[in-house]
């Protein structure tokens, strides 16, 4: 059983357009892309990092990539049984799985982009990542900060919090003093709490109308940790992620227990593979088969 996984915010980088100009769906994609957002977005992923990590830019840049990788396996005729997107990448997985269409998935994550930033003024939330202590121990931590939340189970070894910046680098600095390794991300807003409550009664308004079909492959959610292939279900728990924690490391072992026995990342960089081989779990990203087919021409 193989699994493709989608990666979310934070596998942005300036230059990822003509890195992934080289893919034979870049040119049609990237331009039906612009034409529905009305932006110009190869621009904004070859230039400046602090304008590309934009909330509202960052999620159609990564989406657009990923959907180009993701179109690119398909064309080498390589298989899948099962997807999962971290975060953003949940959309992507659904526009994978068909879903929904290309076009309306690229305005979706704008749109979850602009009403994210707008849910909280800028500079007032954070996330941090906090190293090598268990989730259940990070939980009761955070309880003792005014509007902390853990946002990402993301690994055995790594767990994301999300909140208040205030409150995330009082959090920090505590850690410090008792040997904890915590680390503030380069992150625009409090994700996956319910600062963004706002965000999702807004996306809930753009999606209320609009049929979601059937997924060709069961999709794990982040909500969950449970495979679905219900449009309904999808549809509300694709909301339900933006103010709630992503549920990333139960995700994966519900995939091993289904019998997945090989996963593939699916998009720009490789920050889900470096997660799972923490965990000692065997992944490989989708430009290593590209290369594996080129050494076999």
């Amino acid at each position: 059983m193989k699994a493709f996984l989608f990666p979310g915010q934070g596998s942005q980088y300036s230059g990822m357009a003509k890195d992934f100009s080289k893919y034979p769906f870049w040119n049609d994609l990237s331009k039906r892309a612009e034409e529905v957002l009305n932006i110009d977005l190869i621009n904004i992923m070859n230039g400046d990092e602090e304008t590309l990590k934009l909330t509202e830019n960052a999620q159609p840049a990564i989406f657009l990539a990923s959907f180009v990788a993701f179109k690119h396996l398909e064309s080498l005729g390589i298989n899948y049984d099962i997807f999962a997107g971290h975060s953003l990448g949940e959309y992507t997985a659904f526009a994978a799985a068909g879903v929904y269409d290309f076009d309306f998935g690229i305005y979706l994550v704008r749109k979850r982009g602009e009403y994210i930033s707008q849910a909280i003024e800028p500079g007032k939330g954070s996330m941090a990542a906090v190293l090598k202590i268990s989730a259940e121990k990070v939980e009761e931590l955070v309880k003792n900060y005014e509007g902390l939340y853990v946002a990402n189970y993301n690994s055995s070894t790594q767990t994301v919090i999300s909140g208040l910046k205030s409150s995330i680098q009082k959090f920090i600095e505590d850690c410090k003093n008792k040997g904890i390794r915590a680390t503030e991300l380069v992150i625009s807003g409090p994700f996956h709490t319910p600062f963004l409550e706002s965000a999702r009664e807004k996306l809930s308004k753009e999606i209320e109308h609009v049929k979601f079909k059937k997924p060709k492959v069961p999709i794990v959610l982040n909500s969950t940790a449970k495979e679905s292939t219900d449009p309904e279900e999808l549809k509300y728990y694709l909301l339900e992620q933006i103010a709630g924690p992503v549920y990333w490391l139960q995700s994966i072992r519900r995939m091993l227990e289904l019998g997945v026995e090989e996963f593939i990342e699916v998009g720009p960089k490789n920050v889900l593979s470096n997660m799972l081989k923490r965990e000692k779990i065997d992944i490989i990203h989708f430009s290593e088969i590209e290369e594996i087919e080129d050494s076999r021409v």
